[in-house]
């Protein structure tokens, strides 16, 4: 079993080497990860400019650091650093839920993603806190997942988002819940600075607009202590709008 992990918070984030850790022994590890974070990067790809690469060693695992994006990490894992496709593909454990909306934007969830567009099994892993994170109660679970994931698979062009609630002990977590996307989204706010030269610039901050939603949601799950499962595709057709679209009588006229 060939097992690449990948993150957006970089490779000397904690989060990457408590997932290394939690999964030891179930197969040959290979990690490719950013050279400092990439949040909120999506599923974007470096196109633009030269990838610099080096070989690092955190302390926890050696792995190959890269100046790019968590879905160029997964591209350069593929075609050049892993001599055969991994078997699955393991992102996170992020620092911050990727929950309702935040799944378009994540880059933990784009690492993922990427996985998943090739065909490899994919599984994205964020833990709901920025602050204080208590990975000890994670872990068990971590590996659980992640055999299970092995032993049974994943529908093809599915990758399951994992948000996992900040707890103090295990025995806090209620249990698994299989959720489904929400539509909570960020607010932004503009903070307006200027810099030594009189230039303007802007500093974009803000908070987390949650919704009322049902309890098998990704954000109401968490908030009641359940760890979250979502199935995520990526086939944004509306399938059930087609035939309104259709009746639009949209057509070109030479």
């Amino acid at each position: 079993m060939r097992i690449l992990l990948v993150n957006d918070d970089g490779i000397f984030a904690p989060g990457i080497q408590k997932l290394y850790e939690a999964i030891q022994g179930l197969g040959e590890i290979t990690v490719v990860a950013p050279d400092g974070e990439r949040s909120a990067v999506s599923h974007a790809l470096t196109l633009d400019k030269p990838l610099p690469a080096r070989e690092v060693d955190t302390g926890i695992f050696k792995g190959i650091a890269l100046n790019g994006t968590p879905a160029d990490c997964v591209k350069l894992a593929l075609n050049e650093v892993m001599s055969e496709a991994p078997d699955l593909v393991l992102s996170g454990i992020n620092l911050g839920c990727n929950t309702g909306l935040n799944v378009i934007y994540s880059g933990t969830v784009g690492g993922a993603a990427e996985a998943v567009f090739n065909g490899i099994p994919a599984v994205a892993f964020s833990l709901d806190t920025y602050t204080n994170p208590n990975w000890e109660p994670v872990l068990p679970f971590v590996h659980d997942l992640v055999k299970t994931v092995i032993e049974k698979g994943i529908p093809k062009g599915v990758l399951l988002n994992i948000n996992i609630p900040n707890v103090k002990a295990a025995e806090d977590i209620k249990d698994v819940m299989i959720t489904e996307q929400g539509m909570a989204h960020w607010q932004e706010n503009f903070d307006k600075r200027i810099d030594p030269k009189g230039r303007t610039y802007y500093w974009m901050t803000g908070k987390k607009r949650e919704k009322k939603e049902a309890e098998t949601i990704d954000d109401t799950a968490i908030k009641n202590n359940y760890i979250s499962v979502t199935p995520v595709q990526f086939n944004l057709t509306a399938y059930d709008k087609l035939e309104y679209i259709k009746e639009l009588g949209l057509n070109y006229k030479k």
